[in-house]
């Protein structure tokens, strides 16, 4: 039986970025790994979950790296931001118009992993809009992504 602890554990051992010489910014590959501790968090228990989401637990937040979730009806649950918690990410657009929440919300399917494309500042004080490229899923009830920058 999985305990939080062990998932803590487990994220915490996965979790890039504590090493010298690290890029500085996260990659392709490691917002896949972060979605993919994020789905088995979510799996153990997701209350605990969506509060280390928000916590910036290790594991779930690296850099511009970060998991941001909504409900099925697209309230946002989770994201660093905390002004967004509550939001509607259907009503989402990014800095062209594209209204890449709605997007997000249709194409996550339990089990699988899509990808949505949109402009989209990385955390911090520059709000320069870059592109990003999120992966995708639902778990439950709670549509999940973690997105990285071109």
């Amino acid at each position: 039986m999985r305990t939080w602890g062990m998932v803590l554990a487990v994220a915490m051992v996965l979790a890039t970025g504590a090493w010298a010489g690290e890029a500085s910014y996260g990659s392709a590959d490691e917002a896949k790994a972060m979605l993919e501790r994020a789905v088995l968090a979510l799996t153990v228990d997701k209350a605990k979950a969506l509060a280390a989401f928000n916590a910036g637990a290790p594991g779930f937040k690296d850099r511009d790296l970060y998991v941001s979730c909504a409900d099925a009806s697209g309230k946002v649950t989770a994201h660093p931001d905390k002004s967004l918690i509550g939001q509607d990410r259907n009503t989402m657009k990014d800095a062209g118009g594209k209204p890449f929440g709605a997007e997000v919300q249709s194409v996550a399917k339990l089990g699988k992993v899509a990808e949505v494309t949109y402009m989209y500042p990385r955390p911090g004080e520059d709000k320069t809009p870059l592109q990003k490229v999120a992966f995708v899923t639902r778990v439950a009830d709670q549509v999940c992504l973690v997105g990285y920058y071109k």
